[in-house]
C-alpha cells in the first residue's frame, strides 16, 4: 500500500491507497515543530482505527509548501515505514506534464499535484480552484499542461485579518448567509466573506476564460470547497480526493524508478 502525504499550511492530509482506491484518509493540523516520532505516534493510532499497520505500506509519496515539515515527513518514511518517501518537486521526480511558467521549480507542489489528477480525469482545458489557506485558480491546457494561475487569499485568512486588524469585529466562523445584508455586525461580516468570496471566485473564473478564449471545465477542491460550490454557477464539480488522487497517480508513474524502499505490492 501507499501513503501519499499532502502537507499544506494549515493541515496535513495521510492517505492510504491499496493500489486500486483511498482505503483510508486522515487530516491533522500543520505544526512546524512536530518531530517525526510525534508523527509516528499519531499515525499509528489512526492506522489502528481502521485496521492497518506500519507494515501494510510499501512506498510512499509527499508533496508540501511547507519546508520546514518535510524533513521530519521524510523521517516517519524512513525511520517507521522503512520506506524512501518519493517528495514532489525534486529533479528525479517525473510529473509527467509540461509546467509553462517563468519559474517552473517556484510552482506549489499542491498545484501540480492538482494538475495531474484533474488532466487524468477531466477532458478538455480545465481551472483547477482549490480551497485552502490561499484559494488558488489554476489552468491546465487540454494537454494536460500546467499554464499558470492567479493566487487570492483564502476566506479563513481574510476572516481572520478582520479580526486582527480591526478592533471592534469580532471573530467568525465562514457560513452562508440567508440574506446579503446583515442586521448586525457577525452576519454582515459572514456575509461579506461568504458573497464576497463567491463574487471573487465566478468574477476570476469569468476573467481567466475571457483570457483563455476556449471552453473551460471548473473543478472545486480543498477544505472550503463543500460549503460554496452548491451556490455557484461557475464550478461543474467537486472533487475532494483531487489532490491524494495526483500523488497516487506521480508515486504510479515514478514506481520503476523508486529506490531505497520495499517493492510495491
Amino acid at each position: 500500500m501507499l501513503l501519499a502525504i499532502d502537507a499544506g499550511n494549515t493541515n496535513i492530509v495521510f492517505a492510504v491507497h491499496d493500489g486500486k482506491d483511498i482505503r483510508a484518509e486522515w487530516r491533522t493540523v500543520t505544526k512546524t515543530q512536530r518531530t517525526a516520532d510525534e508523527y509516528a505516534v499519531t499515525l499509528k493510532q489512526l492506522f489502528e482505527t481502521e485496521g492497518l499497520a506500519f507494515g501494510d505500506i510499501d512506498a510512499a509519496i509527499i508533496a508540501t509548501v511547507v519546508p520546514a515539515v518535510l524533513f521530519d515527513l521524510r523521517q516517519l518514511c524512513v525511520r517507521y515505514l522503512k520506506c524512501t518517501p518519493l517528495v514532489v518537486g525534486e529533479a528525479e521526480v517525473d510529473l509527467g506534464i509540461g509546467i509553462h511558467m517563468d519559474r517552473p521549480e517556484a510552482v506549489g507542489a499542491d498545484r501540480v499535484v492538482n494538475a495531474v489528477a484533474a488532466h487524468e480525469r477531466y477532458r478538455g482545458a480545465l481551472i483547477v480552484v482549490d480551497f485552502g489557506t490561499a484559494t488558488t485558480f489554476d489552468v491546465i491546457s487540454e494537454k494536460g499542461d500546467y499554464e499558470g494561475g492567479v493566487i487570492a487569499p483564502g476566506a479563513n485568512l481574510s476572516a481572520e485579518a478582520l479580526h486582527q486588524a480591526a478592533a471592534m469585529l469580532p471573530r467568525v466562523a465562514i457560513q452562508r448567509t440567508q440574506n446579503v445584508i446583515g442586521k448586525d455586525t457577525v452576519p454582515a461580516m459572514q456575509s461579506g466573506l461568504y458573497w464576497g468570496y463567491v463574487g471573487l471566485i465566478e468574477g476570476l473564473i469569468g476573467r481567466i476564460k475571457e483570457e483563455y478564449g476556449q471552453p473551460m471545465t471548473v473543478i472545486a477542491t480543498g477544505g472550503l470547497a463543500s460549503l460554496f460550490h452548491k451556490h455557484m454557477t461557475a464550478i461543474d464539480h467537486l472533487d475532494a480526493d483531487l489532490t491524494i488522487r495526483g500523488l497516487v497517480q506521480i508515486y504510479a508513474c515514478n514506481a520503476k524508478k523508486t529506490q531505497g524502499g520495499k517493492s510495491a505490492k
